[in-house]
């Protein structure tokens, strides 16, 4: 009985051992390295994918960056600026510079020459007006000059908060938006210097005709006080009964 049961044994654990071993042999090296490979390309695949996406995310926010506008307009404050000037042009008194009505008064008050009719009490009458409209005309040149000192005080913190918006900007349009600002405060600063210009320019072209018409009256007072008659003859005067 010990024999047959130590057969029955031996022949158990040898069926177990070869189980086993047909299980061992069983096993494909190269398919499961096929698997392993396809495995990390798909983890590759996986992995490029989520970059690409991490890119547009990227490229999405640059877009909006880009499409973000500035927190910031000087354009009320450079055409307040600008206001200031015009009105001094607007109120200045004189000669206007209106075109019709400038040339208007010009021909009146500064004639090329006056007639033999015109009365001394007109003449006196121009001259006066004339030196009242070249002081007025220098009064507008100055103003004007008081003003441009003035506007440039706020011209400095415009430009100041442009520059720094300019270099603070998130996007293309923010840096845009503060390079067209800041073009407008320099088209501003010409206009500025334009009309400070035509206004010294105007003062000046003034007091040139203020002298010519004086210059014109002059030569009529001259005539009338010399006259027409016979030239003045000189005599020989005695003084002190000699």
């Amino acid at each position: 009985m010990k024999k047959i049961g130590l057969a029955a044994a031996a022949a158990v654990l040898f069926t177990c051992s070869s189980a086993s071993f047909a299980q061992w042999a069983v096993f494909d090296v190269a398919n499961y390295s096929q698997n392993l490979l396809t495995a990390a390309r798909e983890l590759q695949q996986i992995d490029n994918q989520i970059q690409q996406l991490q890119n547009e995310a990227t490229m999405l926010l640059n877009q909006g960056r880009n499409l973000t506008s500035l927190n910031y307009n000087s354009l009320s404050q450079l055409l307040a600026t600008l206001s200031s000037t015009n009105q001094l042009i607007t109120q200045a008194q004189g000669l206007t510079f209106n075109v019709a009505q400038s040339q208007a008064t010009f021909d009146r008050l500064y004639p090329l020459s006056y007639g033999a009719g015109t009365s001394h009490a007109q003449m006196v009458q121009d001259a006066q007006a004339r030196w009242q409209t070249s002081v007025r005309a220098l009064q507008t040149a100055t103003q004007m000059q008081s003003q441009a000192a003035q506007n440039l005080l706020s011209d400095q913190k415009v430009v100041s908060r442009l520059v720094t918006y300019s270099q603070g900007a998130v996007g293309a349009l923010q840096a845009s938006q503060a390079t067209n600002q800041l073009l407008a405060l320099i088209a501003r600063q010409a206009i500025q210097a334009q009309q400070l210009k035509v206004s010294q320019d105007r003062a000046a072209a003034l007091d040139q005709a203020r002298a010519a018409a004086d210059e014109a009256q002059a030569e009529q007072v001259r005539s009338r006080f010399i006259g027409n008659g016979p030239q003045y003859t000189p005599h020989p005067v005695n003084f002190y009964g000699n």
